[in-house]
């Protein structure tokens, strides 16, 4: 399930022993353990309320504890990761969306945070072997930085970098790029951040095309990080945003409890309000915005275009999971039964008719769409293919306009396209291609789309 977990633990010294469990299963409990020395564990746990977890220490006995609480639980800071040394600890925590490094070591009197500049950037913990070590590996990146390995000395504070990922055609300069963070009003009062950035010499005064993109579901976050590939819609004009609606845990375990199951409208709800803040805010308007989401994010594409299809001119789904009362009531598919915890059971009535409220197959109506390519995959065991099929054909059958509605299956593939260092990129290049056509931009040159 996705709220439960268990782990099992053998002693390496004896690899033909026998796994005990760490903890026993229970409907709601995450623990995550991290093993410090001989029978001492630190664990990351969201037991007893702590939501947004919390860090204890803990002497493990076969199946007795201990606990020592060495980080408590905190209504404002999601705890992601943890990095276990010697005498001191690395951790990740998720505060207003933003995730930040924290040195923590009670016993070396160290209790500090990194320092980053960038108003919005993604970093994650990086491999660190080894324990005795009082350097901290860690990758960092933002919508205008190139995902970069660095090392950071616990004692020192100096940073070094020692890799910086290559743009192949050696022309890229990120000072050439700007990225911002903003909030933008939900309907309920809530705050909902995005996140922004374009080419500086191509934002001109006025709207001017947008691509939004969204997930929103399993807790998800997505983080902005640094694409190549997004640098050529950057280059011909386009700014690009990314909406952390509810359903993701950008600001923590509440903003993805808020976006599920029976609040599961919420999501769509603060797409809609974000594409509604940009155009307001004059960065885009109805006739340039688009929208793109894959999988639970095509969830959220089919959702908007029945809720709100006159705020965009074109949307790209990518296998997008649009027929979920059907799908969640078929048992015999693999996934179903173990999805409950994210949509819920819709043998139960209230399940039921929330879930047909907003499924995007079901809520097909007769009004005008706007342009969108559809995509599917005949080998996808996630979202199979005839979700997409036949909603683009009840599409076909009720929609009153005479905009694209392109389907694209791909016979060959899988949930996640083409796998291939380069044979991705015909996905990507197909994608694209129908942004640009639909944003009337036919040159590639940058200068001549100013």
């Amino acid at each position: 399930a996705n709220s439960t977990t268990e782990y099992r633990v053998l002693d390496a010294d004896e690899p033909d022993g026998k796994f005990i469990v760490f903890y026993p299963r229970l409907k709601g409990t995450e623990y995550y353990p991290y093993h410090v020395k001989d029978d001492i564990f630190l664990v990351v746990s969201n037991e007893n309320g702590a939501e947004n977890y919390m860090i204890y220490q803990t002497k493990w006995f076969g199946r007795q504890m201990e606990h020592h609480t060495i980080i408590p639980h905190r209504e404002d800071t999601l705890i992601e990761e943890l990095e276990v040394f010697t005498d001191w600890m690395a951790i990740t925590e998720r505060r207003e969306g933003l995730t930040r490094i924290r040195i923590f070591s009670k016993e070396k009197d160290l209790d500090y945070y990194l320092d980053f500049d960038e108003e919005t950037y993604t970093v994650q913990l990086g491999i660190n072997a080894e324990p005795e070590s009082r350097k901290l590996r860690y990758v960092y990146d933002s919508l205008t930085t190139p995902a970069s390995v660095k090392e950071f000395h616990i004692e020192t504070h100096e940073t070094q970098l020692l890799k910086e990922e290559e743009v192949a055609d050696g022309k890229f300069d990120k000072n050439n790029y700007t990225s911002v963070r903003l909030w933008a009003p939900a309907r309920d009062g809530k705050r909902v951040p995005v996140s922004l950035v374009w080419r500086k010499d191509l934002r001109r005064k006025g709207p001017q095309p947008l691509l939004l993109y969204g997930y929103g579901a399993y807790g998800i976050t997505v983080d902005d990080h640094f694409s190549k590939n997004r640098l050529s819609l950057l280059d011909r004009g386009f700014i690009f945003a990314i909406a952390h609606v509810r359903g993701g845990e950008y600001l923590g375990r509440r903003w993805y409890e808020d976006g599920k199951l029976l609040k599961k409208k919420n999501t769509f709800y603060d797409f809609i309000d974000v594409a509604e803040f940009l155009i307001n805010e004059g960065y885009t308007s109805p006739a340039q915005l688009y929208a793109m989401g894959g999988s639970a994010g095509g969830l959220l594409m089919g959702a908007v275009v029945n809720m709100k299809p006159e705020l965009f001119h074109g949307i790209v789904a990518q296998v997008p999971f649009v027929d979920v009362l059907t799908t969640m009531l078929d048992e015999n598919i693999p996934l179903t039964t173990g999805e409950y915890d994210e949509w819920g059971n819709p043998n139960e009535e209230k399940f039921y008719w929330y879930i047909k409220s907003y499924s995007p197959y079901d809520n097909v109506r007769k009004q005008a769409y706007p342009h969108m390519l559809i995509t599917a995959g005949y080998h996808d065991s996630q979202v199979q293919y005839w979700e997409p099929a036949k909603w683009t054909a009840k599409l076909r059958l009720m929609k009153t306009d005479d905009h694209f509605l392109l389907l694209h299956t791909d016979l060959k593939t899988g949930h996640s396209g083409h796998a291939g260092r380069f044979s991705s990129l015909h996905d990507t290049a197909r994608e694209f291609a129908f942004l640009l056509d639909l944003a009337g931009i036919k040159n590639s040159e940058t200068n001549e789309n100013k």
